[in-house]
């Protein structure tokens, strides 16, 4: 399965790196990509838990600052993680749209 996968740094997952269209896989591939997309993405609401955790961490240390230039940047890697988690909730929805034309 690890050529249909490439893992993300940034989202600390696994996507699928599809070099075909999605109707031109064997449906025991497709399955098999499923299956596997299926469990990374069974991993995705406990990362994004992690992340909120930074978050809140971040937010914090935030009431707390004073110095404007830090507050800058601690603003900023919110907002960094902010975007992950989106991401990452995109990532999540895409197995829906692969189901659905699977099963067309």
């Amino acid at each position: 399965m690890s050529c249909y996968f490439q893992y993300d740094d940034r989202l600390g997952i696994e996507i699928p790196v599809l070099e075909e269209e999605w109707d031109s896989y064997p449906p025991s591939v497709r399955v098999d990509i499923l299956l596997h997309w299926e469990q990374i993405r069974g991993a995705i609401p406990d990362r994004i838990m992690k992340l909120e955790t930074t978050i809140i961490y971040k937010q914090n240390q935030l009431d707390k600052e004073d110095d404007f230039p830090t507050s800058c940047r601690l603003n900023s890697e919110i907002a960094d993680v902010a975007s992950i988690i989106n991401d990452l909730h995109l990532w999540f929805r895409a197995n829906q749209e692969l189901e659905s034309k699977t099963h067309q």
